[in-house]
This record gives structure tokens, sequence and C-alpha cells, in this order.
């Protein structure tokens, strides 16, 4: 009679035990509807306040957790016996090679090895299996030093620029293509003031240093200085932006053999529509139905009803042949700078609206084409009288009118496409951003080359760098906004699904420091703005 080797009796003993689980699997399917109906009854005895449709789709969906982690235990049991099989398989070649020659040792060496290989792997395999599910924990941090606040909701088309007055009171302004201007309240996110005086798209918004005066630049070939008076409401209190009500919870269960712990984050909103979605690796997730962007784009964004209109302007400045694009205040506030499409930067004088100065765009000593040309975006130093434009040309120009006899130009070459936007920081840096996809920082001491390039996935639009801790906010084509220090380190990327953030491309970026609520604002094409609170000491201490 044959004698059955260990191997094989081993094996034969795994595929008997898996065979065994495999029929307790199907008992346990076998009675599931039996519970589920004796645990809707309790559940229909007790007394809550959930509607009896979301107490039924916990219910279920809390089964479903609970037979995934039956699987994945049997799974860990099998793995477990069939890691014991191998080991008493290592144990017995051990202690049967002991005696033998020199021969037969190469052979114990070898099957030592071939053991050892296969059991590492199949405990690097199942680790690996759970190695999503731990890593989607790892991004609860950012998320927690970089919140949604608010969204202020209004515009009946895209927001290009955004900006937060110097002056008490302290309220939030953005220029959109319907042709308008809004003053929020920055606790509220409720319309304070609606500017409707230009005839085309409002381009950009900036707030006078020390009066209650806003400058726009428009579409219309203008820019106009307005005056407001807003009193702010009262700040009520800070609900959950992201769902009316959210349960959030977490699960955890010992597997005590290749893993501690194991979680599952469930997030269910009151909503009776839910879709789940599940994966046997990663985590799980409940959420309403995803709609459609586009469907959300053609309908119709309501305004505020009770917001008060301005019409009149206090001063036009025209003299530009084309779109004003962007438009700034010099430092003291009695001169602005504005930007156009005609290739020109001009320079106005506030209370005659005289043009002062006109900056013509030249390259090479000469003229060149029109549309390459075309100026993007000003911004003027808060210290000093220089002013910085961008364009087209995939240049940018610094201004010095420190002396007003003499004003010079610099023109610095450092990106391959348009430049978006070039701003000043509060030290004597410049920070240029293009749709090249690359951030710099330069030295106005020496611009020969940038100090740091930050490379990224997108075009970048106009971008900020906030005053104390000098982080910069990049607002991207791609809906995205990440946050870089000025070494071009990154911080922190701005958390964005179908329930929070921006669905069509970020247009700008503005920090408001000394603010406790909202310290960082974005607006897009998407027709909101959003107010973010960033814990910037958080940020650069996980650096």
């Amino acid at each position: 009679m044959p004698v059955e080797s260990g191997s094989s009796a081993a094996a034969r003993q795994a595929k008997q035990k898996r065979k065994s689980h495999s029929l307790s699997i199907r008992r346990t399917n076998s009675t599931e509807q039996e519970r589920f109906g004796l645990q809707r009854d309790m559940l229909e005895g007790q007394d809550s306040k959930l509607p009896l449709s979301m107490r039924s789709n916990l219910l279920d969906l809390f089964s479903q957790i609970e037979r995934e982690f039956e699987n994945l235990y049997i799974e860990n049991l099998e793995l477990r016996r069939e890691m014991e099989t191998l080991n008493d398989r290592l144990a017995a070649d051990g202690q049967t090679l002991e005696g033998a020659d020199l021969a037969k040792g190469a052979l114990k060496t070898k099957a030592s090895h071939s053991t050892s290989q296969l059991s590492q792997k199949l405990k690097t395999t199942y680790k690996a299996s759970t190695s999503k599910i731990v890593s989607s924990f790892k991004a609860t941090t950012s998320r927690a030093v970089c919140q949604l606040v608010r969204e202020y909701v209004g515009h009946r088309d895209g927001i290009w620029d955004l900006s937060v007055s110097r002056t008490q009171p302290v309220v939030l302004g953005t220029a959109s293509a319907d042709h308008s201007a809004m003053l929020w309240s920055i606790e509220t996110g409720k319309c304070l003031l609606k500017y409707v005086g230009h005839q085309g798209s409002v381009n950009s918004i900036k707030f006078h240093p020390t009066e209650q005066m806003a400058l726009t630049a428009s579409g219309d070939q203008t820019a106009h200085i307005w005056r407001y008076m807003v009193q702010l409401p009262t700040p009520q209190p800070v609900a959950d932006v992201s769902v009316s009500v959210c349960l959030s919870v977490c699960l955890s269960v010992c597997l005590d053999l290749l893993f501690e712990s194991f979680y599952y984050h469930v997030c269910l909103s009151t909503s009776d529509n839910l879709t789940y979605c599940w994966t046997h690796e990663t985590n799980i997730s409940f959420y309403d139905v995803e709609f459609s962007d586009k469907d959300e784009a053609d309908g119709e964004v309501e305004g505020p009803n009770d917001c008060p209109s301005v019409r009149l302007a206090t001063t036009t400045l025209r003299s530009h042949q084309g779109v004003v694009i962007a438009a700034d205040w010099l430092l003291g506030g009695k001169q602005v700078v504005t930007a156009s499409w005609d290739r020109a930067a001009n320079l106005y004088d506030v209370e005659t609206s005289e043009l002062v100065h006109s900056l013509t765009v030249y390259m090479c000593g000469r003229r060149i084409e029109d549309f390459l040309c075309e100026l993007t975006h000003c911004c003027t130093h808060p210290t000093q009288r220089l002013v910085v434009t961008s364009s087209r040309d995939t240049t940018f120009r610094l201004w010095d009118f420190r002396d007003p006899s003499i004003h010079s130009v610099n023109v610095f070459q450092g990106h391959t496409d348009t430049v978006t936007s070039a701003v000043f920081t509060v030290g004597d840096n410049v920070v240029s951003g293009s749709d090249d996809r690359t951030v710099k920082v330069w030295d106005l001491k020496n611009m020969r080359s940038p100090i740091a390039t930050i490379r990224t996935d997108s075009a970048v639009n106009r971008i900020s760098v906030s005053v104390t801790q000098k982080v910069i906010a990049l607002p991207h084509d791609n809906r995205q906004v990440r946050l870089f220090d000025m070494s071009g380190v990154r911080l922190a990327r701005l958390p964005r699904s179908n329930r929070q953030g921006h669905r069509r491309m970020v247009c700008c970026s503005a920090w408001c420091e000394d603010n406790a609520t909202c310290n960082l604002f974005t607006c897009g094409f998407d027709r909101q703005a959003i107010g973010w609170n960033i814990n910037i000491p958080a940020l650069l201490q996980e650096k």
C-alpha cells in the first residue's frame, strides 16, 4: 500500500478545511434573509427620530459591511493555516535532513529558502491588500488643516477675480463675467452690495488701501472707481457645509495574524437616494448620485434678491482700445494702473481721472504682433512704487515709478507660455505663474534666474502669496488649488470632491490672514467663491 507523503497530506487537509469553510459561508448566506427580517422587526419596535427608510438603509449597509468582514476573517484563517502548514513542512524537512550527509545539506538549504520566500510572499501580498485602506486615512491630516468653511453663491456666470478689503468693515469682493461685482460678508456668506455699472465682463476687483472704494476693470474697455457703504450682518452659528446630517463611523476589527487593525470609513447622508460604492481592498463610501458638471453649469443660479445695487461710478477711466483685464492701486491710493489687451499698461490720477503715463509693450526694440503682447495681469508693490505686468509673449515686466521723471522698465524671460500673473511679496521677491504649468520665484536683487521653480500638472492662473508666512496659493485649470512655500516645497492640496470644492477652472486666489474664519479665498468658473480655513503653522510644521 503506497504511503502518502507529508506534503500531500497537508495539501489534502487544507483543501478539506477550505471546503468546510465554503460550506459555512453558504449556510451563513442561507440564513441572512431570516436574520435581516428579525433585525428589521427589532428596528421598527425601537424609538428613533430617524425615518424608517433611513434606518432600513443603515441596516442594509452595515449588514454588507459585516458580511465583508466575515469573508476577510475566513480568508485570514485560511492563510494562517496555510502558513502553519508551511512552517510544519519546514520543521519536518529540518528533522529529516539533520543527520544527512553534506550533499543533502544543500537540499536542506534550498528547501528552507524556497519555503521562507513563499511564506514572506504570502505576508507581503496580504499586507498589500490593506495598504490602500490605511493610506486613505493618511489624507485626513491635510483635510484637517485645510477646511472648506463657506461658499459664496450668487453670480450668474464665472468669477474671474476676487479680493479682500483692507479697511473696516472687511468684506470679500468678486468680479464676474455676468457684468457685475459683488461684496460679501465673509462670516455669513451674504451678499451686501452689487455693482452693475459695467457693460462688459468684470475682470478684476481691488480695494483702496485706506478708504471704502473699489477699483474694477472690465471688458467694456474701461476701469471704474466706485464707493461703497455696507453694514455687516450678525454672524450666525457655523453649520456643516458638506451635508445636512452626516454620520461618520469608524469600525475596527482585530485580525491578529497579519495586521493589528482594519478600518472602514463610512459617511451616510440623510438623502434616501444613496449609491453604494464598494471594492474588496479599499474603503467604502456612501454618497448621493453624482450629478453632471454640465447639467449644473447649464442650470440658472438665482442671485441674491435683497442685495442693494450701485449703478454709477465715482470715476471712469477711459483710454484703452481693448479689454481691460486687470487694475490695481499704486502705493498710497492716489494713482491706479490698468492692464489691457491693447498691449498697454496705463497710469491714471484718481482725483482728476487723467492719464499720467501709458506703458506700451515692446520687444527687441520693435512692436510685435498684437495678440502676442496682450497683457494678462498687473500688480503693484505693497511698499514701493513698483508695478509688474504679465503678458502673453511669455514675459513679465517690472516698471519703476520711484523716480517721477524716469519710468524704467525691465523685461524678464523665464516661461515658455503665457504668463498669467506675476505678484510681489512683502520682501524682495516676485512670483510668476504661467500656462506652461510652472511657477517661478524671483529675487528682485538678482533677476537673472529664478531662485525656485514649481512644476505642476496644469496651467496656473492668478496666484497669491500670504503676507506673513509667504505661502503661495496656486489656482489651476484642472479645478485644483495647491499650496507651496517660497522654496518650492508642496505643503497641501485643498480638498475637492463631488460634494465640495470647485467644479470648474479655478481662476484666482486671495489671502486674508487676519480673518479668523476664512484666511484663503478662491473663485472659479463654477460661479462660486469659496472661503477656506488654512492652518498655516500646522502645514509648515508637517513640512
